[in-house]
Protein backbone atom coordinates (compact mmCIF):
# COMPACT_ATOMS: atom_id res chain seq x y z
CA UNK A 1 0.00 0.00 0.00
CA UNK A 2 1.06 3.30 -1.08
CA UNK A 3 1.34 6.86 0.72
CA UNK A 4 -1.31 9.12 -0.77
CA UNK A 5 -0.67 11.27 -3.66
CA UNK A 6 -2.01 13.33 -6.37
CA UNK A 7 -1.19 10.92 -9.08
CA UNK A 8 -1.90 7.94 -7.13
CA UNK A 9 -5.24 9.65 -5.10
CA UNK A 10 -7.76 7.03 -6.74
CA UNK A 11 -5.88 4.21 -6.09
CA UNK A 12 -4.95 5.27 -2.19
CA UNK A 13 -8.32 5.47 -1.20
CA UNK A 14 -9.96 2.71 -2.85
CA UNK A 15 -7.06 0.07 -0.99
CA UNK A 16 -8.29 1.22 2.06
CA UNK A 17 -11.63 -0.83 1.71
CA UNK A 18 -11.55 -3.67 3.30
CA UNK A 19 -11.92 -7.63 2.52
CA UNK A 20 -15.13 -8.20 3.50
CA UNK A 21 -16.95 -5.21 1.60
CA UNK A 22 -19.80 -6.90 -0.65
CA UNK A 23 -18.53 -6.85 -4.63
CA UNK A 24 -20.81 -4.46 -5.11
CA UNK A 25 -20.30 -1.74 -3.00
CA UNK A 26 -17.03 -1.74 -3.74
CA UNK A 27 -18.12 -0.94 -7.47
CA UNK A 28 -19.94 1.42 -6.67
CA UNK A 29 -17.18 3.27 -4.64
CA UNK A 30 -14.24 2.43 -7.04
CA UNK A 31 -16.57 4.66 -9.25
CA UNK A 32 -17.45 7.36 -7.13
CA UNK A 33 -13.79 7.97 -5.99
CA UNK A 34 -12.69 7.45 -9.43
CA UNK A 35 -14.73 9.76 -10.70
CA UNK A 36 -14.62 12.06 -8.30
CA UNK A 37 -11.30 12.84 -7.96
CA UNK A 38 -11.03 12.92 -12.02
CA UNK A 39 -13.19 16.01 -11.45
CA UNK A 40 -10.98 17.43 -8.73
CA UNK A 41 -8.15 17.34 -10.70
CA UNK A 42 -9.95 18.22 -14.23
CA UNK A 43 -11.03 21.66 -12.77
CA UNK A 44 -7.88 22.23 -10.31
CA UNK A 45 -10.34 23.25 -7.66
CA UNK A 46 -9.29 25.81 -5.41
CA UNK A 47 -9.38 25.68 -1.83
CA UNK A 48 -12.21 27.79 -1.63
CA UNK A 49 -13.75 26.69 -4.07
CA UNK A 50 -13.84 23.22 -2.10
CA UNK A 51 -15.10 25.77 0.96
CA UNK A 52 -18.28 26.98 -0.73
CA UNK A 53 -19.18 23.52 -1.63
CA UNK A 54 -19.15 22.21 1.56
CA UNK A 55 -21.21 24.90 2.74
CA UNK A 56 -23.69 24.13 0.09
CA UNK A 57 -24.25 20.93 1.15
CA UNK A 58 -24.48 21.40 4.34
CA UNK A 59 -27.36 24.46 4.06
CA UNK A 60 -29.02 21.55 1.96
CA UNK A 61 -29.10 19.30 4.89
CA UNK A 62 -29.82 21.94 7.33
CA UNK A 63 -33.42 22.96 4.91
CA UNK A 64 -34.23 19.23 5.03
CA UNK A 65 -37.46 18.72 6.92
CA UNK A 66 -40.09 15.83 7.25
CA UNK A 67 -42.43 17.45 4.06
CA UNK A 68 -39.23 19.00 2.25
CA UNK A 69 -36.03 16.78 0.48
CA UNK A 70 -33.52 19.50 -0.85
CA UNK A 71 -31.23 16.61 -1.75
CA UNK A 72 -33.43 15.01 -3.90
CA UNK A 73 -34.40 18.30 -5.66
CA UNK A 74 -30.74 18.87 -6.50
CA UNK A 75 -30.71 15.13 -7.88
CA UNK A 76 -33.71 16.43 -9.91
CA UNK A 77 -32.13 19.54 -11.40
CA UNK A 78 -28.89 18.14 -11.92
CA UNK A 79 -30.79 15.33 -14.29
CA UNK A 80 -29.54 12.38 -11.49
CA UNK A 81 -32.80 11.49 -11.26
CA UNK A 82 -33.65 11.09 -14.43
CA UNK A 83 -30.88 9.16 -15.45
CA UNK A 84 -31.49 6.76 -12.41
CA UNK A 85 -35.28 6.42 -13.48
CA UNK A 86 -34.07 5.70 -17.30
CA UNK A 87 -31.65 3.20 -16.21
CA UNK A 88 -33.78 1.62 -13.84
CA UNK A 89 -36.61 1.49 -16.29
CA UNK A 90 -35.55 0.07 -20.09
CA UNK A 91 -39.01 -1.10 -21.57
CA UNK A 92 -40.11 -2.48 -24.73
CA UNK A 93 -40.79 -0.07 -27.38
CA UNK A 94 -44.76 0.54 -27.28
CA UNK A 95 -44.99 0.67 -23.38
CA UNK A 96 -45.33 4.20 -21.41
CA UNK A 97 -42.44 5.72 -20.85
CA UNK A 98 -41.39 6.30 -16.82
CA UNK A 99 -40.23 9.81 -15.59
CA UNK A 100 -39.33 10.98 -11.74
CA UNK A 101 -41.47 10.78 -9.24
CA UNK A 102 -41.09 13.40 -7.74
CA UNK A 103 -41.38 14.77 -3.52
CA UNK A 104 -45.54 15.47 -3.37
CA UNK A 105 -46.44 11.16 -3.40
CA UNK A 106 -48.18 10.50 -0.17
CA UNK A 107 -49.38 7.16 1.27
CA UNK A 108 -52.92 6.76 2.40
CA UNK A 109 -54.41 8.53 -0.75
CA UNK A 110 -58.57 7.10 -1.10
CA UNK A 111 -59.52 4.34 -3.41
CA UNK A 112 -62.30 6.44 -5.14
CA UNK A 113 -64.75 5.12 -7.40
CA UNK A 114 -64.99 5.67 -11.67
CA UNK A 115 -65.63 8.73 -12.34
CA UNK A 116 -64.97 10.64 -9.02
CA UNK A 117 -64.15 14.47 -8.68
CA UNK A 118 -60.57 14.37 -6.72
CA UNK A 119 -60.44 17.88 -6.72
CA UNK A 120 -61.85 18.50 -2.92
CA UNK A 121 -61.72 22.31 -2.83
CA UNK A 122 -63.76 23.05 -5.67
CA UNK A 123 -61.21 25.64 -7.40
CA UNK A 124 -59.33 25.37 -10.86
CA UNK A 125 -61.29 23.98 -14.60
CA UNK A 126 -62.36 20.61 -14.02
CA UNK A 127 -60.88 18.06 -16.45
CA UNK A 128 -61.94 14.41 -17.26
CA UNK A 129 -58.96 12.15 -17.73
CA UNK A 130 -60.08 8.88 -18.80
CA UNK A 131 -58.02 5.96 -21.27
CA UNK A 132 -57.49 2.40 -20.74
CA UNK A 133 -54.65 0.24 -19.43
CA UNK A 134 -53.52 -2.31 -21.26
CA UNK A 135 -50.76 -4.76 -22.20
CA UNK A 136 -48.68 -4.57 -24.82
CA UNK A 137 -50.70 -6.47 -27.39
CA UNK A 138 -53.33 -4.24 -26.80
CA UNK A 139 -55.75 -6.36 -24.05
CA UNK A 140 -56.92 -4.84 -21.54
CA UNK A 141 -55.84 -5.26 -17.71
CA UNK A 142 -58.22 -5.74 -14.90
CA UNK A 143 -57.90 -4.64 -11.17
CA UNK A 144 -54.73 -2.55 -12.28
CA UNK A 145 -54.52 0.24 -9.56
CA UNK A 146 -54.17 4.25 -10.45
CA UNK A 147 -52.55 6.55 -8.17
CA UNK A 148 -52.96 9.98 -9.45
CA UNK A 149 -51.73 13.32 -7.82
CA UNK A 150 -51.53 16.67 -9.01
CA UNK A 151 -51.05 20.70 -7.74
CA UNK A 152 -54.29 22.39 -7.54
CA UNK A 153 -55.15 25.24 -9.22
CA UNK A 154 -52.58 27.56 -7.99
CA UNK A 155 -49.79 25.40 -8.87
CA UNK A 156 -49.27 24.15 -5.09
CA UNK A 157 -49.53 19.75 -3.31
CA UNK A 158 -51.85 19.48 -0.58
CA UNK A 159 -48.83 18.61 1.76
CA UNK A 160 -47.08 22.15 0.97
CA UNK A 161 -50.61 23.88 2.31
CA UNK A 162 -51.54 21.50 4.82
CA UNK A 163 -53.70 24.46 6.72
CA UNK A 164 -55.62 25.75 3.37
CA UNK A 165 -55.91 22.83 1.33
CA UNK A 166 -58.38 19.69 2.60
CA UNK A 167 -56.12 16.67 2.81
CA UNK A 168 -55.70 14.58 0.19
CA UNK A 169 -56.68 17.39 -2.18
CA UNK A 170 -56.42 16.30 -6.19
CA UNK A 171 -55.10 13.00 -4.98
CA UNK A 172 -56.81 9.58 -5.37
CA UNK A 173 -56.61 6.03 -6.22
CA UNK A 174 -58.83 3.83 -8.87
CA UNK A 175 -59.10 0.77 -9.48
CA UNK A 176 -59.98 -0.93 -13.39
CA UNK A 177 -62.43 -3.28 -14.10
CA UNK A 178 -61.99 -6.13 -16.77
CA UNK A 179 -62.03 -3.33 -19.66
CA UNK A 180 -59.22 -1.87 -18.27
CA UNK A 181 -61.10 1.28 -18.47
CA UNK A 182 -60.22 4.12 -15.88
CA UNK A 183 -61.90 7.62 -15.36
CA UNK A 184 -62.00 10.16 -13.36
CA UNK A 185 -62.43 14.22 -12.58
CA UNK A 186 -59.80 16.69 -11.73
CA UNK A 187 -58.20 19.94 -12.23
CA UNK A 188 -56.39 20.71 -15.54
CA UNK A 189 -52.86 21.00 -13.82
CA UNK A 190 -50.68 24.11 -14.11
CA UNK A 191 -47.35 24.99 -14.33
CA UNK A 192 -45.54 25.61 -11.18
CA UNK A 193 -42.00 26.40 -9.45
CA UNK A 194 -40.27 23.69 -7.59
CA UNK A 195 -38.97 25.16 -3.99
CA UNK A 196 -36.56 27.43 -5.02
CA UNK A 197 -35.95 29.27 -1.55
CA UNK A 198 -33.50 27.06 -0.55
CA UNK A 199 -29.74 26.13 -1.91
CA UNK A 200 -30.75 24.68 -5.01
CA UNK A 201 -32.91 27.56 -5.89
CA UNK A 202 -30.22 29.86 -5.51
CA UNK A 203 -28.04 27.69 -7.61
CA UNK A 204 -30.50 27.66 -10.16
CA UNK A 205 -30.68 31.12 -10.12
CA UNK A 206 -26.63 31.31 -9.96
CA UNK A 207 -26.71 29.27 -13.40
CA UNK A 208 -29.06 31.15 -14.97
CA UNK A 209 -31.83 28.67 -14.87
CA UNK A 210 -35.41 28.86 -14.50
CA UNK A 211 -37.32 26.81 -11.22
CA UNK A 212 -40.10 26.14 -13.07
CA UNK A 213 -42.33 23.04 -14.23
CA UNK A 214 -44.70 22.23 -16.96
CA UNK A 215 -48.34 21.78 -16.07
CA UNK A 216 -48.49 18.01 -15.61
CA UNK A 217 -50.82 15.44 -13.28
CA UNK A 218 -48.66 12.17 -12.10
CA UNK A 219 -49.81 8.90 -12.17
CA UNK A 220 -48.69 5.27 -10.60
CA UNK A 221 -50.07 2.36 -12.47
CA UNK A 222 -49.87 -0.81 -10.74
CA UNK A 223 -51.32 -4.10 -11.28
CA UNK A 224 -49.96 -7.70 -10.10
CA UNK A 225 -47.55 -9.57 -13.03
CA UNK A 226 -46.88 -6.69 -14.84
CA UNK A 227 -44.10 -3.21 -14.14
CA UNK A 228 -44.69 -0.41 -12.13
CA UNK A 229 -45.26 2.88 -13.96
CA UNK A 230 -44.47 5.96 -12.13
CA UNK A 231 -45.14 8.87 -15.24
CA UNK A 232 -46.60 11.85 -15.78
CA UNK A 233 -48.87 13.42 -18.59
CA UNK A 234 -47.98 16.86 -20.24
CA UNK A 235 -50.18 19.54 -21.03
CA UNK A 236 -49.42 20.08 -24.62
CA UNK A 237 -48.36 23.74 -25.41
CA UNK A 238 -47.04 24.94 -21.81
CA UNK A 239 -44.25 27.03 -21.85
CA UNK A 240 -41.95 24.94 -20.08
CA UNK A 241 -41.94 21.68 -21.72
CA UNK A 242 -38.78 22.10 -23.24
CA UNK A 243 -37.40 23.89 -19.95
CA UNK A 244 -38.72 21.48 -17.62
CA UNK A 245 -36.19 21.94 -14.12
CA UNK A 246 -36.42 18.79 -13.70
CA UNK A 247 -35.86 17.12 -16.95
CA UNK A 248 -39.23 14.70 -16.74
CA UNK A 249 -40.33 15.83 -19.81
CA UNK A 250 -40.51 13.07 -22.30
CA UNK A 251 -42.12 13.34 -26.17
CA UNK A 252 -44.65 10.36 -25.61
CA UNK A 253 -46.32 12.01 -22.39
CA UNK A 254 -46.91 15.05 -24.16
CA UNK A 255 -51.10 14.47 -25.08
CA UNK A 256 -53.57 17.39 -26.20
CA UNK A 257 -56.34 18.27 -23.49
CA UNK A 258 -59.35 18.94 -25.35
CA UNK A 259 -61.46 21.96 -24.30
CA UNK A 260 -65.09 20.74 -24.15
CA UNK A 261 -68.60 22.58 -22.85
CA UNK A 262 -70.02 19.96 -20.65
CA UNK A 263 -71.97 20.38 -17.28
CA UNK A 264 -69.36 18.95 -15.28
CA UNK A 265 -65.98 19.55 -16.82
CA UNK A 266 -64.27 22.17 -19.15
CA UNK A 267 -61.38 20.13 -20.53
CA UNK A 268 -60.90 16.39 -21.36
CA UNK A 269 -57.64 14.23 -21.73
CA UNK A 270 -57.28 10.99 -23.18
CA UNK A 271 -54.61 8.54 -22.22
CA UNK A 272 -54.20 5.21 -22.12
CA UNK A 273 -51.25 3.62 -19.91
CA UNK A 274 -49.79 0.47 -21.79
CA UNK A 275 -47.67 -2.11 -19.37
CA UNK A 276 -45.41 -4.71 -19.92
CA UNK A 277 -45.34 -7.80 -17.76
CA UNK A 278 -42.26 -8.14 -15.86
CA UNK A 279 -40.04 -10.75 -17.05
CA UNK A 280 -40.50 -8.42 -20.79
CA UNK A 281 -39.20 -5.21 -19.06
CA UNK A 282 -35.28 -4.29 -20.49
CA UNK A 283 -33.96 -3.53 -16.91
Amino acid sequence: MSYFTEENSEEAVSARMGENVSPRLRQIMDALIHHLHAFVKEVELTEAEWEVAIDFLTKTGQICSDTRQEFILLSDVLGVSMLVDAVNHRAPDGATETTVFGPFHVEGAPERQMGDNICLDGKGEICLFQGRVVDLEGNPIDNALISVWSDNYEGFYDVQQPDIQPPFNNRGIFRTGPDGRYAFRGIKPVAYPIPDDGPVGKMLATLGRHPWRPAHTHFMVTADGYSRVITHIFVEGDRYLTSDAVFGVKKSLIIPFEKVDRANEAWQADFDFVLCRQKQNKG
